[in-house]
């Protein structure tokens, strides 16, 4: 006999329809799945007894109706006998499945592909063993789309031997050996079998219209619950921070200035050296400029700044914005904290430049805070060298003090020499007697001519001879006295030659008084060219100048930077989570 045509065959075009809805449907929530699994294996235990006794009957008939030769049924039904006696191989077989820790999940697909090859089973565990003894893989694509579609895949028997084919259809259970096989008798001339087969394909098309109407309410459901998180965590925030920006935070105006640390030029009034090819440029005045950024930024910049400014009288009016207010009782650090985000100072150093932007809830205020930050930052540009060029003039100022004093002291001893000797210049005195020892001895020499010529005469006058001895003895007289003048002292009075003496050394010691005060004059000199070198200066490149227009907030830029932020925040929580449920179920 030719099997029938199966009533549950499905028309044509709705199998691409029932894979697609059983794929999606595998990944349905595991619980409502086990549940029903469970519901579904409690029904089959109960219906497993009569359902056995129908199948036993309908196998009698059908083996009557087939046997035209008359032989007992018992000769028909040595097969069962024989599969009694496998029960044992078959309960091995599934203990052998059971070793192998298959899912849940797995099980449930092997049942559905089972039932699709028209297997029944009271477990996963037996569908497993079926469809493996088939020679089908349940756990295959391709396997699994012809179970949704409701078409077997044939194997190699079934190719061979279409009564084999048939066999797939054969009741199997657990609690008896296999029946006997049947074949489906051929439909009788009544109009009853198209009528059932018709109910059966509305059946299922019915069944796959419910299937996707509870897959698209399922899709649904989702989109409605990822709008509603997304509208939750995403948009709401960022309605309410875009809100904010535009409608209550205070406008705030900033006021830009540029400046520069300069170094002194002094190269033209020293030596050149390795100092002059840095002077003037970044590199010589990087440490300033930086030293001057770090005080501008620190708390004593601040504190100066509210006392002679009022830095937090001008934020704590209560026309700025609860965020940006800051509290009456406010301490210094948090005085400080909100100094730090309004007063924003940056050094380029390729460039040497100092940029400073100030902000405040006026035009007015930030040009004045701007300002006297200037004010703030000449004044330690000026106390950065002042120490150093204070101790390098001060050395320098006393050495040529102490010189100047000594000089003065060692002409105060020559004065006082010449004073007490009563001589105005040593000098002087020892030529002015040179002179009359040279004079006498020229009028000595002149006498003893004289006496001579008149001692030559036969007869000479004897008063002029006396007269010239006596004037001889006088000119010797006077040379020997002028020339003990010279080397010695007289009653109370010292020597010439001691008085040229001390007179030479005092007006040496002068002299040397005085070559030190000219070394150190030029000391001094060079000491205060080097002090001029070491002074620093401010130099404006952008002046402060109030603006006319709202600098701060950005409101659309602030705006989509937190759309940004919780729609980052808010997929990195939903990744995490997923990671976790995947972890957890399987």
């Amino acid at each position: 006999m030719t099997p029938a045509t199966p009533a549950n065959t499905p028309p044509p075009g709705t199998g691409k329809i029932a894979a697609n809805a059983g794929l999606a449907d595998e990944d349905a929530d595991d619980k409502d799945a086990d549940q029903a699994e469970r519901a579904r294996l409690l029904r089959q235990a109960e219906r497993a007894p009569q359902s056995a006794l129908h199948d036993r009957a309908a196998a009698s008939g059908a083996s009557a109706a087939g046997n035209p030769s008359g032989r007992p049924a018992a000769a028909q039904a040595a097969p069962h006998s024989a599969d009694v006696e496998g029960a044992a191989s078959t309960n091995a077989e599934i203990e052998a499945i059971r070793s192998e820790g298959l899912s849940a999940r797995q099980l449930r697909m092997a049942m559905r592909v089972a039932q699709r090859h028209g297997i029944k089973a009271t477990s996963g565990l037996e569908a497993l063993r079926l469809l493996r003894k088939r020679g089908i893989d349940p756990f295959e694509r391709s396997a699994l789309l012809d179970a949704v579609q409701g078409q077997p895949a044939p194997t190699a028997a079934a190719a061979t031997d279409p009564a084999k084919s048939d066999t797939s259809r054969a009741l199997t259970t657990t609690e008896q050996p296999p029946l006997p096989r049947t074949f489906r008798q051929p439909a009788p001339p009544a109009q009853a079998e198209p009528d059932a087969g018709s109910k059966a394909v509305s059946r299922r098309q019915a069944e796959i219209a419910k299937i996707q109407r509870d897959i698209a309410s399922r899709r649904r459901r989702r989109l409605a619950l990822l709008a509603a998180r997304l509208m939750v965590f995403v948009l709401l925030p960022t309605f309410l921070a875009g809100w904010y920006f535009y409608r209550v935070a205070t406008p705030l105006y900033a006021t830009h200035t540029d400046f520069v640390i300069q170094q002194a030029d002094a190269s033209n009034a020293g030596p050149p050296g390795l100092g002059g090819l840095f002077s003037g440029t970044g590199l010589a005045t990087s440490q300033d400029s930086v030293t001057v950024q770090s005080y501008l930024q620190s708390r004593e910049a601040m504190r100066r700044l509210d006392a002679e400014e009022g830095f937090k009288a001008h934020f704590q009016d209560p026309r700025i914005d609860p965020l940006r207010r800051l509290a009456m009782d406010a301490s210094d650090e948090a005085a400080y904290r909100l100094y730090s985000r309004h007063v924003q100072i940056s050094y380029d150093p390729t460039e040497g430049v100092v940029r400073m932007e100030v902000i405040a809830a006026d035009p007015e205020t930030s040009e004045r805070f701007a300002r006297a930050l200037i004010r703030y930052a000449e004044e330690q540009v000026d106390r950065l060298t002042q120490r150093l060029r204070e101790n390098q003039m001060r050395d320098a100022q006393a050495s040529f003090e102490r010189a100047e004093e000594r000089t003065v002291e060692a002409q105060m001893r020559v004065l006082e020499m010449q004073e007490r000797f009563q001589v105005l210049s040593s000098e002087v005195e020892v030529s002015l007697l040179t002179q009359q020892i040279t004079t006498l001895e020229g009028q000595l020499n002149q006498e003893r001519l004289s006496l001579e010529d008149l001692l030559a005469n036969p007869r000479p006058n004897a008063a002029r001879v006396a007269q010239a001895e006596r004037r001889i003895a006088a000119l010797e007289g006077q040379v020997t006295a002028l020339r003990g003048s010279l080397t010695q002292g007289g009653a109370g009075s010292a020597s010439l030659a001691r008085v040229q003496r001390e007179m030479i050394m005092a007006e040496a010691d002068v002299q040397t008084r005085q070559l030190l005060l000219a070394q150190s004059l030029q000391q001094l000199e060079a000491a205060r060219i080097e002090a001029a070198r070491q002074v620093r200066y401010l130099s404006m490149g952008v002046s402060p100048i109030a603006p006319d227009e709202a600098t701060y907030p950005r409101r659309f830029e602030n705006t989509a930077l937190a759309f940004l932020i919780f729609a980052g925040v808010y997929l990195m929580i939903s990744m995490t989570v997923s990671i976790l449920r995947e972890q957890v179920t399987s």
